[in-house]
């Protein structure tokens, strides 16, 4: 489906679907989550995410960290999935018009399906726009990580493809990781440039940031897996990180 295809969706707000879910974040996602939570965004890390900010949190129940009953508590900046919900996006190559598909619903919930509207009608109600500018703008610095990672790199002691399989699973790993403070910069933007009232010039500051931090890393390691994880947190595949 595209923008232009018939689709409505009401929410009942029964919190079906804010259980047992995979939600990858972006830098904009913490970013957002923390000004709606009234936090910074090293503390929204702390509280609301795990694998050092890219993926929300879930408690042992199955029930997201920031839902308050039935009821989100950080609504006014829940991520892009949840935005997007109950619609999944599939991400398409620089210059190409995205693409949507419809998810199955969540057991028991209440939510209901229409098309008596549009997929782009439904975008412009959950404020879907500002999310993919912020995509959009972080999505560059996936190729200057991976040129300088390249650049850095020793392939003649180590096979490419050895190189970035290990990066991508230092990217992935949920626990016994690596320091790498790029990766902790990217997903704390309050750390890195200060709290800023305007969340659109925070992100282009910040975006600003990470590549001159990037540019004076030496570690290829860092660089590679800072590389797959931002492609990761931006909806992408690793593979972006590596051939994009």
């Amino acid at each position: 489906m595209n923008r232009r295809s018939a689709f409505s969706y009401l929410c009942n707000a029964c919190g079906r679907c804010c259980h047992d879910k995979v939600i990858t974040l972006s830098p904009y996602d913490v970013l957002r989550i923390a000004r709606a939570a009234g936090i910074s965004t090293s503390a929204a890390v702390r509280r609301f995410t795990i694998r050092r900010g890219s993926l929300l949190r879930f408690d042992a129940t199955g029930a997201c960290a920031a839902l308050d009953g039935s009821r989100c508590g950080v609504h006014g900046g829940r991520p892009l999935a949840c935005r997007l919900y109950p619609l999944g996006i599939q991400r398409a190559e620089i210059g190409r018009e995205e693409r949507f598909v419809t998810l199955e619903p969540a057991a028991g919930s209440l939510g209901v399906y229409g098309d008596d509207s549009t997929i782009d009608d439904f975008l412009e109600s959950q404020d879907v726009e500002p999310h993919l500018a912020a995509i959009a703008r972080y999505r560059r610095l996936i190729r200057i990580l991976r040129d300088r990672a390249a650049e850095l790199a020793d392939f003649e002691k180590i096979e490419p493809r050895e190189f970035w399989r290990r990066a991508v699973r230092e990217a992935l790993a949920e626990s016994n990781y690596d320091p790498n403070p790029l990766i902790d910069a990217m997903f704390d933007p309050d750390g890195m440039i200060g709290a800023r009232e305007d969340d659109d010039d925070a992100v282009w500051v910040h975006a600003a940031a990470l590549e001159a931090r990037a540019r004076r890393i030496t570690d290829a390691n860092l660089l590679a897996s800072a590389a797959a994880m931002l492609a990761v947190s931006l909806g992408y595949s690793p593979r972006d990180a590596i051939e994009n």
